[in-house]
């Protein structure tokens, strides 16, 4: 379960990519937050301090906001845009929230035990969705593979739930399955794939 942390927010009155920028560059990151059929409300945070509450606790962390006015509200990450080449934090959504209503959030799901020698597990999900009070979000679901032998499965209707959520994401979604692990004379069957056509003409002239 998840610390609440508290973020100072500056209310934004630039808009734009030049504003955004600008902002960037002083070291914060644009956000909206919104809900409760309120307006959105633009703000900016430390991209410093964001960063660093999104690595603590993912999308599951409860955030306290100080706005300027001295109100502080409490917020949900919803949404993030990164900067594909630099991986840095552009933008967030964040949603707010109250403590004993309830959101739908997706949680990881973490694969625990051993299934049976000579078996593969194949995670086919690796998120499921719940509805929880925004203060009780798990860091993560646990789904166990102890001792399942091939064709065994888990589903996410087996998933245990912290008190007071309930699954939003269909029961009988497979969230992992166990199938025999290849043959070292199946491995060396593998058909190997072919090099893209010109490769070879192109090493030889390279040589």
């Amino acid at each position: 379960m998840s610390d609440q942390l508290t973020l100072a927010a500056e209310i934004r009155t630039e808009f734009g990519k030049g504003a955004a920028r600008r902002a960037r560059r002083a070291g914060l990151i644009p956000a909206v937050l919104y809900g409760h059929g309120q307006p959105p409300t633009h703000v900016t945070l430390s991209a410093r301090e964001f960063a660093g509450a999104i690595r603590r606790g993912g999308m599951t962390h409860v955030l306290t906001l100080a706005l300027p006015d001295g109100t502080r509200v409490t917020a949900l990450p919803k949404a993030i845009q990164r900067d594909p080449v630099r991986d840095t934090l552009e933008h967030a959504d964040l949603l707010l929230v109250r403590r004993g209503e309830k959101v739908t959030v997706e949680i990881p799901v973490l694969l625990t035990g051993e299934p049976a020698r000579g078996t593969l597990v194949i995670h086919e999900v690796d998120r499921v969705a719940i509805s929880a009070d925004p203060t009780q979000l798990p860091d993560h679901l646990e789904a166990s593979i102890d001792g399942l032998d091939v064709g065994g499965r888990v589903t996410a209707a087996e998933l245990v739930l912290p008190g007071g959520a309930e699954l939003v994401a269909d029961p009988e979604t497979v969230i992992a399955v166990i199938s025999a692990a290849p043959t070292a004379d199946e491995m060396a069957e593998a058909p190997v794939e072919a090099a893209p056509e010109g490769a070879e003409a192109a090493s030889a002239e390279s040589s």
